[in-house]
């Protein structure tokens, strides 16, 4: 038998959403084990921490066919992605498309991964045609308004998100008030 074909399919997956587990399901059928990378990013407000998007992945890879979901790992990284390849012994950078418009900007990342190490190819998965406009993004602005996510999103996750969006309207309420305007009491 040949070696262990191992991929690495990033995002921050803030939240993870249906679409996201989509890709996972299904790059599981190209690769004999996949790493699931949760990044950090900071500098994208994440919703939920690090350690919440974690314990969302874990949750929804539980839906996934148990064949699927035992080769799964999420790990956390916070390096450069070509670097953390390299440290999960991979060779394959698992990449999901939507729409032509994600085109372009995956394709230079893409061209940069592979300027930095040409032996990590990357793979395109195209999202299938129910969850192709699926974006966290769109799911917290649709569920910070009010309304049902729950197409988008496992029941879990969107349960998660309903009371992070009720914390936050909690805490902004007390700003509103003046409750908490970081005065002495």
């Amino acid at each position: 038998m040949g070696e262990k074909r191992i991929g690495v399919y990033p995002g921050t997956f803030d939240p993870v959403t249906n679409g996201h587990m989509d890709v996972i399901g299904r790059a599981t059928r190209i690769v004999d084990e996949l790493v699931v990378a949760v990044a950090v990013n900071i500098g994208k407000g994440p919703l939920f921490s690090l350690e919440e998007r974690v314990a969302l992945l874990e949750g929804s890879r539980a839906r996934l066919a148990p064949e699927a979901a035992e080769r799964i790992r999420i790990v956390p990284f916070d390096t450069l992605l070509v670097d953390f390849v390299h440290e999960q012994g991979a060779s394959m950078i698992v990449r999901g498309l939507r729409a032509v418009s994600d085109f372009e900007y995956e394709f230079q990342m893409a061209s940069m991964n592979a300027r930095l190490d040409n032996r990590i190819e990357t793979v395109f998965l195209t999202a299938s045609e129910r969850n192709q406009f699926i974006s966290s993004r769109f799911v917290k602005e649709i569920g910070r308004l009010g309304g049902d996510i729950g197409h988008f999103v496992t029941p879990e996750v969107k349960q998660r998100l309903i009371e992070r969006f009720a914390e936050l309207d909690v805490a902004d309420a007390g700003k509103a008030d003046g409750l908490n305007d970081g005065g002495d009491d």
